[in-house]
């Protein structure tokens, strides 16, 4: 298996290979895994809180409990899509802008191994929300 430094080694005209797409594979079977088990403990941190008497621990106590439905409702939304990630690479579609079809880059996808987008495409979207929310 590749290592990252080979990955970020490869030729541009060799660019989603079987062993790149066998890299990003591992790399999100392992996110998928982290992201279950982060989830089982963020669900068994909100079943633990307690009600308790005194309006400090109240306080406390809830705003642990905010972090963590924040922190779950985040990893959530991940899980689907590193599955969707790993669907684009059993169809051969991923690491291409959904846009574009263009590349979206290895360095861009060691980042965020579930970007759909490529830099380009991501900036020309943010841009025209941000322009968008400002009218």
């Amino acid at each position: 298996m590749l290592t990252e430094e080979q990955l970020l080694a490869a030729p541009e005209d060799d660019y989603m290979n079987d062993a790149q797409l066998e890299f990003f594979r591992n790399l999100l079977l392992t996110q998928a895994e982290e992201v279950k088990e982060s989830l089982a403990n963020a669900r068994a941190q909100l079943a633990s809180f307690e009600n308790e008497p005194d309006e400090l621990d109240k306080a406390s106590i809830e705003e642990e409990r905010r972090m963590a439905l924040r922190f779950l409702d985040r990893q959530t939304k991940l899980l689907p899509k590193i599955m969707e990630s790993i669907k684009r690479i059993d169809e051969d579609d991923y690491g291409f802008c959904s846009v574009t079809g263009e590349p979206i880059g290895v360095k861009r996808l060691l980042l965020r191994p579930t970007a759909t987008l490529c830099a380009e495409e991501k900036q020309r979207q943010e841009l025209k929300e941000r322009n968008y929310r400002d009218a």
